[in-house]
């Protein structure tokens, strides 16, 4: 247990486990957003890189949006048990490695994970104690169609198809443990650290907490 001095007391840095963040939506109602904000103002909290069989989009990054593999390999990767959670979306494969994560979470931080109903599933089969997880919904059907259209990143062919999905997706937001209807970004943005600020507080998270009230009991 280390310590920190703060306005000139000495105050103890209580050791951490990391926790897994799930953040999930329908395509449109802002999970990407909330995600790069939280990952820009939070140091402790870093993004899952999630392996794909799809192409790259414009400006995507190989390595730091996207692990981008083919068929095969990600056939191997699942036949290996490397990976957490893994599903078939929009005719393309999707997975997260394991060994980074479970590396993370030993060493204190957090992880953010952008993925779907599915592979919250199968990390909630995994790892549950050390799961969070958030469903973003959108305001309307009408604002999601918007910013759908507005963000052109795909052909019209595919937002219809992601519209028609979006229902079947939401149907899922029981199985969350938060959900944030996503109106305002700031105001979802707040929420979201709210969470986050209040899970990182659970009891079993704070592994160093026998060591440091033992030290209080002591005289320390």
């Amino acid at each position: 247990m280390g310590h920190l001095l703060v306005g000139g007391v000495m105050t103890a840095n209580i050791l951490r486990r990391g926790l897994m963040l799930v953040v999930s939506s329908p395509s449109g109602a802002g999970k990407t957003t909330l995600s790069r904000r939280i990952l820009a103002e939070d140091s402790e909290i870093s993004m899952s890189v999630s392996v794909t069989t799809r192409a790259p989009r414009p400006n995507e990054r190989p390595g730091i949006d996207y692990h981008f593999v083919s068929t095969e390999e990600f056939g191997l990767a699942v036949n290996r048990r490397q990976l957490l959670e893994h599903a078939k979306v929009f005719n393309h494969y999707y997975g997260t490695p394991a060994e980074p994560v479970v590396a993370a979470l030993d060493a204190g931080r957090d992880v953010l994970f952008d993925i779907d109903w599915q592979g919250t599933q199968q990390l909630a089969e995994q790892r549950p104690q050390d799961l969070v997880t958030v469903f973003i919904l959108p305001p309307s059907m009408r604002e999601l169609e918007r910013r759908l259209n507005t963000r052109a990143e795909d052909p019209p062919d595919v937002i219809a198809a992601r519209m028609a999905k979006a229902s079947d997706e939401m149907s899922h937001w029981p199985e969350y443990q938060y959900v944030i209807v996503n109106r305002d970004v700031e105001t979802s943005l707040d929420q979201l650290k709210s969470i986050l600020a209040a899970e990182r507080l659970r009891r079993e998270r704070q592994v160093g907490l026998n060591d440091f009230v033992r030290s209080l009991r002591a005289g320390f």
